[in-house]
């Protein structure tokens, strides 16, 4: 037996967490995340969008949605660009690990698209509109994530 997610989650309720800083670039993910999930054929009334200010508070308001009980998912866009000193590379790891154990403790799909580029230039590559948004690409995992969970759930009933 093989189990996978589909890419319809009609019915389905998202939560977007979504950093202000860098908003030229997190405004592009947002608007791959709501296409990808429009595809998907969510109804735009079952979304719901929190501005955070920065990549580090992501983690804190993705726990809390997803505990809520509210969402069948959540996704989380940010942009980190790499500067001259190690503040990067502390915020990337603490966002990443963050968002993974606001996911593995809540049993809430939580996914990743925060871009940790080292460039502007690498950053606007990546939240322009069209299939290489990775927003969109957040937003199509947590579709697979919810359907997959479904799935998985709905073996141990048979």
């Amino acid at each position: 037996m093989e189990l996978e997610g589909s890419g319809q989650a009609a019915g389905r309720r998202f939560a977007l967490v979504v950093s202000s800083f860098n908003r030229e670039i997190t405004e592009g993910l947002l608007r791959g995340a709501r296409a990808a999930l429009a595809d998907a054929g969510v109804n735009g009334a079952h979304i719901t969008t929190v501005q955070v200010p920065g990549a580090f508070e992501i983690p804190l308001a993705a726990r809390q949605l997803a505990r809520s009980g509210r969402y069948d998912a959540v996704i989380c866009l940010g942009c980190l660009i790499k500067g001259e000193t190690m503040h990067f590379e502390y915020i990337a790891s603490a966002v990443s690990n963050g968002i993974m154990a606001a996911s593995a403790d809540t049993d809430v799909p939580v996914t990743f698209g925060v871009l940790t580029t080292l460039t502007e230039e690498q950053a606007v590559a990546r939240s322009v509109d069209g299939p290489d948004n990775k927003g969109r690409e957040a937003a199509l995992s947590a579709v697979e994530m919810v359907t997959l969970i479904e799935a998985i759930g709905d073996e141990g009933q048979e």
